[in-house]
């Protein structure tokens, strides 16, 4: 039976045996079993943990051809290849032919001999994938310190080569002496700072190689090599995931966890080279594939590592404190439940003091901030909750400090300045490039549960030129109908998502929004620039890991609403509408459905009670009130 070292060091070798054991039983279906090997292993306790992660560890610290995971979200889909599954080559010693495996490998032994009648041609799938776009440094570094903490162990010696130290925090080689000539205290306080400014990079404490990095306003590296990130700023590898089965169960932008044999031969990165025409022999289509083509799928290896799936598993999130299912570990599930109720009330506290003192808005916070698109019927899709912010300090970055606090406890998120130089320059909708035969990314390819952040604050006077006109309908729509219409130049095709869209704006938006809440400050503005630099001030680590665990378990759970209970809400429609129908109607009944299920879930409660129901009447009621009196006002204003 093959040893930790075997599967996860050396997992080619796992596969050759069960390849060469099947050359006397043609159907004993070895493949299925070489997969059902990897999967029983990695359930084992702890066995997830011991595996290297490319979000964690860099690559020039991997082994190759060992077992690696990666959490990606799957940016594009390339045209299925072809590949040697099996092949005849010449053993160098004994000068006889012997047949090799060619599955999950890039390139194939010397001697092959093209014309044997054993050879086998299969086909399997090319995914490029990127890290999920805006994770945020917290799940990062969490994330790190586990992958650390098993390297480390006693029970988990694999670790990624014998170069790798994890105490190193993955400095890369050419970090090595700007590091040392910082001054140790510095250093502390730029890994273990709360609260960064939006408009640095995610993810402090990660390998700061420029050909990792998305492109930016900076000079290119020597590679001219676009990751295609749809963030700016972003780190991390993108990979080329291949794929041997079931390819048509993922679909784009799906967020995965992946688990496959690293790939990164030096021979790959002489497919890149288009000066190299000795590459012709590695990829027979060469010919067939235009130059920009060619770069694009085929970049170098150092560069973007190919990934031979063993094994992937659909992410339902990425917080790195919750399990990986609810379902499946029910006394995590009662054990949170039970302490909902008082996380939410220190949470609310908390964005009460954020929120300069309104507790109406604060509690709406925590709605927008748990709700999901749990399932859709026809366009329209249930369970959105977006919201408007209004009201909003324009002083002393008010809009900023609030995103870094929401950025602290979501695992995902994205900052976006409405400014004019933004919308007439940046892109939001992917695009298809025909040239290169690849989709180009854009900011609002994103994962699902990830929190827009849209800084109408930003935005100055002056004219939308046709691509920010472009811009502002995306965001329309994606605020509307939770869909982003990809650009194929002839066409477009609709891609439905999953995105919290949280607008914060001096009066109201000039975007929709399923709710609207003015801000009403409690602070008198003598006393607000002091008020606002106190909001750098954050909870202690614990707590911080109570609110994200908190918002992460509100959102996944289920919800369902009994008879007697729709009934119930049914009669008080009517109730509501007898004395004056005008007063509320089935928009207004939507809302206040919507408003009770994220106060339930709020709560821990799986169902609708009245409580919650009364609840979600009242601050609507003073909700719809506020949003009036301040038509008023600004009616009022010449």
């Amino acid at each position: 039976m093959p040893t930790i070292h075997d599967w996860i060091n050396n997992p080619l070798g796992v596969v050759e045996g069960m390849f060469a054991a099947s050359q006397n039983n043609p159907n004993s279906g070895w493949e299925a079993k070489a997969v059902e090997f990897f999967k029983d292993h990695l359930k084992e306790k702890d066995a997830q943990t011991w595996v290297p992660s490319l979000n964690d560890v860099p690559l020039h610290y991997m082994k190759p051809n060992s077992l690696v995971k990666f959490r990606c979200l799957i940016q594009d889909m390339f045209d299925p290849e072809f590949y040697m599954g099996a092949y005849e080559a010449v053993d160098p010693s004994t000068k006889a032919k012997v047949l090799k495996c060619g599955k999950y490998k890039d390139v194939m032994e010397c001697g092959v001999d093209f014309n044997s009648k054993n050879t086998v041609t299969a086909e399997r799938q090319t995914f490029y994938c990127v890290p999920i776009p805006g994770e945020s440094p917290w799940v990062k570094e969490i994330s790190l310190f586990v992958q650390i903490v098993y390297a480390s162990s006693s029970q988990a010696r694999v670790v990624p080569s014998t170069s790798y130290a994890p105490t190193r925090q993955k400095r890369s080689y050419e970090e090595d002496d700007d590091m040392d000539t910082q001054p140790q205290p510095q250093k502390q306080r730029e890994q273990h700072t709360g609260l960064q400014s939006p408009t640095e990079h995610h993810g402090n404490g990660e390998c700061k190689r420029r050909e990792t990095e998305a492109p930016s306003n900076q000079t290119a590296p020597a590679s001219h090599l676009d990751l295609n990130f749809p963030l700016p700023g972003e780190k991390g590898p993108s990979c080329l995931v291949k794929v041997y089965a079931e390819w048509d169960g993922f679909k784009l932008n799906d967020t995965l966890e992946v688990y496959g044999i690293l790939s990164v031969s030096p021979a790959l990165s002489a497919l890149a080279d288009e000066k190299d025409v000795s590459s012709s022999f590695l990829d027979p289509t060469d010919s067939m594939e235009t130059a920009e083509e060619q770069r694009v799928h085929c970049p170098p290896a150092s560069l973007v590592p190919r990934l031979h799936m063993l094994y992937a598993k659909p992410l339902p999130h990425n917080n790195p404190l919750l399990p990986p299912t609810l379902e499946d570990n029910s006394a995590f599930l009662s054990s949170t439940l039970s302490e909902m109720a008082a996380v939410r009330a220190d949470l609310l506290t908390y964005f009460t003091h954020i929120l300069l003192g309104d507790a109406l808005a604060a509690e709406y916070l925590i709605l927008h901030l748990i709700s999901n698109v749990y399932s859709r019927r026809d366009v329209l899709p249930l369970g959105k909750f977006s919201l408007n912010l209004s009201g909003c300090p324009t002083v002393s970055s008010y809009t900023e400090r609030l995103y870094q606090v929401i950025q602290q406890l979501v695992p995902s998120s994205f900052y976006l300045a409405m400014s004019l130089q933004n919308m007439n320059q940046m892109k939001f909708v992917p695009k298809k490039d025909y040239v290169a035969n690849r989709l180009v990314s854009g900011a609002l390819q994103l994962a699902k549960h990830t929190s827009l952040f849209l800084d109408e604050i930003q935005l100055e006077q002056g004219q939308l030129d046709t691509t920010g006109v472009h811009n502002i309908t995306a965001l329309g729509n994606l605020i509307s109908w939770q869909k982003v219409d990809y650009d194929f130049n002839y066409h477009q095709m609709e891609f439905p998502c999953n995105i919290n869209v949280l607008t914060v704006s001096e009066g109201r938006s000039l975007l929709p929004s399923d709710c609207q809440i003015h801000l009403q400050s409690q602070v008198a503005p003598p006393n607000m620039e002091e008020y606002l630099s106190s909001l750098h001030m954050h909870p202690q680590a614990s707590q911080l890991n109570k609110f994200r665990m908190y918002l992460s378990v509100a959102r996944l759970l289920d919800y369902s609403i009994s008879d007697e209970m729709t009934k119930s809400v049914e009669d008080d429609f009517v109730d509501m509408r007898k004395d004056d129908p005008q007063s509320v109607s089935a928009e207004d009944l939507h809302s206040m459905l919507v408003v009770s299920r994220l106060l339930s879930l709020s709560l821990g409660l799986t169902s609708l009670c009245t409580d919650s129901w009364l609840r979600a009447k009242h601050i609507e009621v003073l909700r719809r009130s506020r949003v009036e009196q301040q038509k008023c006002l600004s009616g009022n204003e010449p």
